[in-house]
């Protein structure tokens, strides 16, 4: 889902377009801290895999991370397209939920190396890329997300590889409050060149 952008989006004109993308570890506050940019003003584009967990959920469907990875990882790189078009139409900064990046990386993983950066090649994102460490405090399962923390940090690892490989600059953000972690990001993409 795409949450437009808000008059309240503190960017200027010449900011426009750039997809920022927060990764790291399940269950480490991403979609806490995306609820908070989406509350500031700024687009946001929610996670893809939890989309299609609630979509397939509702319908009894198979395409689940814990029944069926590869179609899983598949449908989450066909969304994240999706979404990278629809983004190309906001303005301003644009917060991704995970994304290609994640998705690709999952479908390299169930399948064979090389995968990634084939997939990728056309599609960047910012070049600073944000991930939330794994938190085991704030950790917890629930109906869409039933692996476990060692899981998560297992992907979480795989990850910092994946975004490492296509030359993006990684920024691990601190565990702090969500309003800290906020400010945290914004500073760091002030600090940076404004590019994709």
């Amino acid at each position: 889902m795409v949450s437009a952008v808000g008059s309240n989006n503190p960017v200027s004109d010449d900011d426009a377009g750039f997809f920022v993308v927060i990764s790291g570890c399940s269950g480490g506050g991403k979609s806490t801290l995306l609820r908070e940019f989406a509350r500031r003003g700024y687009s946001v584009i929610d996670e893809p895999g939890r989309r299609i967990v609630r979509a397939e959920l509702a319908t009894k469907g198979r395409c689940l991370p814990w029944v069926d990875p590869l179609a899983f990882a598949q449908r989450a790189i066909d969304i994240s397209l999706q979404d990278l078009r629809r983004a190309a139409a906001l303005r301003g900064l644009v917060f991704f939920d995970r994304g290609l990046i994640d998705a690709a990386a999952a479908y390299e993983h169930l399948t064979k190396p090389g995968v990634l950066k084939s997939l990728t090649k056309d599609h960047r994102y910012h070049r600073r890329v944000f991930l939330l460490p794994p938190w085991a405090e704030i950790f917890a399962t629930d109906e869409e997300r039933r692996h476990s923390f060692e899981d998560a940090v297992e992907e979480y690892e795989r990850l910092v590889l994946a975004y490492n490989a296509l030359d993006y600059d990684v920024v691990i953000c601190p565990k702090t409050s969500i309003v800290e972690r906020v400010e945290f990001v914004l500073q760091a993409l002030r600090g940076s060149a404004t590019s994709r």
